[in-house]
């Protein structure tokens, strides 16, 4: 009889043996973490750049001096390449920023040498001076056409009440009624009015009828809506009645939408004695296809 005892088992297969201590380790943590684990725990060192920096921005390719970019301490650009944060680079080893690059030119020759854009793209490149937040290139862009018009354009229409909401409802209406009828278009009557309050021939020689006073009960009767879908006034400014609808179908057709409109006569409401409303109605034609 052969007696195999314990101690004969574990010894008998040195590779085994081996096959037994690797399963155990497989088991173990390690004491210390590895190199590359130690790499990812410790905080990125500041990202060197060149002096000459090539850039893809949107997949268009640029090179421009690193001074450049950081030519206003306080823009996005500065900060992006100021070492401080970490900016990827493509295939090619160009620094990657996830932006359309159309006009990134025009930011660089302004950074460059004060270069402002023709009048055509000044607007679409100060939409990008305000992403990378170029201070500079925003008020010089704000001083020259067409922007420094809009901010007067703005300043007027700042008078009139509910403007915006206005021009939403105009847009609703159109739709839904070119839903309803399944049509090519819309049409829809505006009242544009610049006077609070209506006035007579004798009135006008004489008074501003803006500051016309009249007593409280006399407002009253005066209080009426016109019979149409959106009005806007009034308003007290030098510009008039077609001034704020060359705003509104400017503001329309920026937004795509195609629209007409005439002047279809006035409202003829009777207030009280010689009283009439006589607000101009004009009406709105809208295409949308």
């Amino acid at each position: 009889m052969v007696v195999v005892t314990g101690q004969n088992k574990v010894s008998g297969n040195p590779d085994d043996a081996m096959s037994s201590s690797d399963a155990e380790d497989d088991f173990q943590e390690p004491a210390t973490p590895t190199a590359t684990q130690a790499g990812q725990a410790l905080p990125l060192l500041p990202q060197q750049f060149p002096e000459v920096v090539p850039l893809n921005v949107g997949g268009m390719y640029f090179t421009t001096r690193l001074s450049t970019l950081r030519r206003y301490e306080d823009t996005m650009l500065a900060a992006m390449f100021s070492g401080r944060h970490y900016i990827p680079t493509d295939a090619e080893g160009r620094y990657f920023i996830d932006r359309d690059g159309t006009y990134f030119g025009d930011i660089l020759n302004f950074l460059r040498s004060g270069d402002l854009p023709p009048r055509e793209r000044v607007r679409p490149v100060y939409k990008e001076a305000q992403y990378y937040s170029i201070g500079p290139l925003l008020d010089n862009l704000e001083d020259i056409q067409p922007l420094k018009g809009e901010k007067v354009r703005q300043a007027f229409l700042g008078l009139m009440p509910y403007y915006k909401d206005h021009l939403e409802r105009i847009i609703e209406i159109a739709k839904l009624r070119a839903m309803q009828r399944k049509a090519r278009f819309a049409k829809l009557k505006v009242c544009v009015f610049k006077e609070e309050m209506p006035i007579t021939p004798y009135e006008c020689p004489h008074f501003n009828s803006l500051r016309f006073e009249r007593s409280e009960s006399e407002t009253k009767l005066f209080e009426h809506h016109c019979e149409v879908d959106v009005s806007f006034g009034p308003w007290e400014a030098v510009a008039d009645v077609y001034d704020l609808l060359h705003c509104i179908v400017t503001d329309l057709s920026d937004r795509g939408i195609t629209v007409d409109h005439q002047c279809i006569g006035v409202c003829d409401k009777h207030l009280i004695n010689h009283y009439y409303c006589k607000r101009p109605i004009y009406e709105f034609k809208i295409t949308w296809w």
